[in-house]
């Protein structure tokens, strides 16, 4: 009996001793590597001390988890910009003059913005002076009439076309996955974070829902909408019944660039981020206005599409971009140096393949 006795001691003490080791703060579990894709760099190290300084509770710089808002810009930042332009621009030269549904119908204008695009993507010609706004009042009008879910089924219709330019992707699968992986670090540390994003926000969210992003955190542009049977009567004069949908209208409500992102930020999220990335001048007042918080510890984030192997880049406009961002402060994430793969190992950069018009 007493042997019994002696055994079911050590068997308690050797139990409470390996409890007392997993709750034990100086026994640190495995730490889970977030970043399998890139090199070790200047900008992962400057994130991830930013990340430890201001989660750790015994820090000055401590933010508390509902202040952790990070806002992210879309197309360059974390999706590519193919062929070398933004998604929603390619999806307009496809609606106006290849989709045999609709190109017979579009309006001129509609048109001549899709030829604008295609000229820029097959010739290089510039796009026209403030060319964001006409494609964005051609957008509002290539898809006007559309419910929601049809929209949302045509850009998932879209985005399922294989990439130009590359194989073994789909447009709808043209993620950089580093940044991917910055999203999964920002959350597994206690960060919100939105989508900022010059593209409609109906487009943002038909492409970010296979990655997880929920549709209430994406910010973008917008058009009005309105009830199916509301016709010509203003909103706030009727009342929609429950057999109607809302549908897309030809009507810009906002283009949401420059400081359009910070009144769009301040509107929908309520509180200045203390995380801000993007890759483009019409990022910059969302970064300035993050790097302006008063309260807390920030960091701002640009990257560089300065490779040319493993994507289409512009390097003459990628150096320009990266030495105004050192200027301006903003940390620099170069895609070429910093990037292990952009869109994943099984994706080749290949040449434009362009049909006879």
């Amino acid at each position: 009996m007493k042997k019994q006795f002696l055994i079911i001691i050590f068997a308690l003490v050797a139990l409470s001793s390996s409890c007392d080791n997993n709750d034990n703060p100086s026994v640190n579990p495995p730490s889970k590597d977030f970043f399998p894709s890139w090199n070790q760099c200047e900008a992962l190290t400057l994130l991830q001390e930013y990340v430890e300084d201001v989660t750790d509770p015994r820090s000055a710089n401590f933010i508390s988890a509902e202040d952790r808002i990070a806002t992210f810009d879309m197309d360059g930042t974390f999706v590519g910009e193919l062929y070398p332009t933004y998604f929603e621009y390619n999806m307009l030269e496809y609606r106006a003059l290849d989709d045999p549904s609709y190109k017979d119908q579009a309006p001129a204008d509609v048109r001549e913005a899709a030829q604008n695009i295609r000229d820029f993507v097959r010739k290089g010609t510039p796009l026209p002076n403030q060319f964001d706004l006409k494609h964005a009042r051609a957008a509002a009008k290539a898809y006007a009439g559309m419910t929601i879910a049809e929209f949302d089924a045509y850009v998932k219709a879209y985005a399922a076309f294989q990439a130009n330019g590359f194989t073994g992707m789909t447009y709808g699968e043209s993620f950089y996955k580093p940044m991917l992986e910055v999203f999964d670090y920002l959350k597994a540390n206690g960060f919100t974070y939105y989508v900022v994003s010059g593209s409609d926000r109906f487009i943002c969210r038909s492409l970010v829902e296979s990655i997880g992003i929920d549709k209430n955190k994406v910010i973008g542009m917008d058009v009005w909408y309105k009830s199916s049977k509301q016709g010509d009567n203003a909103g706030v004069n009727y009342n929609m019944g429950s057999d109607e949908d809302l549908i897309r209208t030809d009507s810009l409500l906002i283009k949401n660039l420059k400081t359009n992102k910070v009144l769009q930020i301040s509107q929908e999220i309520g509180k200045v981020p203390v995380l801000s990335f993007g890759n483009s001048s019409g990022d910059e007042a969302m970064h300035n206005y993050c790097k302006g918080n008063q309260k807390y510890r920030t960091a701002t984030f640009m990257l560089v599409a300065d490779d040319d192997v493993r994507d289409h880049a512009d390097l003459a406009e990628g150096a320009r971009r990266e030495a105004k961002w050192r200027q301006n402060g903003y940390t620099v994430i170069s895609m070429k140096n910093d990037f292990k793969t952009i869109y994943g190992y099984g994706v080749q950069k290949t040449d434009f393949i362009f049909p006879e018009e």
